[in-house]
């Protein structure tokens, strides 16, 4: 199984950044990705997660401003981000755990198998 996250850089804080995570290796639909962040000298914290039937959750800090989604004909979950915020800057991981239903939610850190190599997002204030 391999997850690769694509799409952090540089913006201006209010700009928009989105990140992909490609995944190879699994039935795609069955897993619910997940996408955490860990910004420097904090714990990681989820972001926002989607189940292989488009069924998401969002942490409080993300909500309004943050959109997952998934194409499953592509094995791709994107992570639209707006408004962003200094306080968003973090490297962002995406993450998969297999589920036994397609609208089954994974909430907890270690239902999550299999991990990308992060992404770096920083948003200049």
């Amino acid at each position: 199984v391999q997850l690769q996250a694509s799409g952090g850089g540089l913006v201006q804080a209010g700009g928009s950044l989105r990140l992909s995570c490609e995944a190879s290796g699994i039935t795609f639909n069955m897993w619910a990705i997940g996408w955490y962040r860990q910004a420097p000298g904090k714990q990681h914290e989820m972001v926002a997660s989607i189940t292989g039937g488009h069924n998401t959750d969002y942490a409080d800090s993300v909500k309004g401003r943050f959109t997952i989604s998934r194409d499953n004909a592509e094995n791709t979950v994107y992570l639209q981000m707006n408004s962003l915020k200094a306080a968003d800057t973090a490297v962002y991981y995406c993450a998969a755990g297999r589920i036994l239903a397609v609208n089954q939610p994974l909430l907890r850190t270690g239902d999550y198998e299999h991990w990308g190599q992060g992404t770096l997002v920083t948003v200049s204030s």
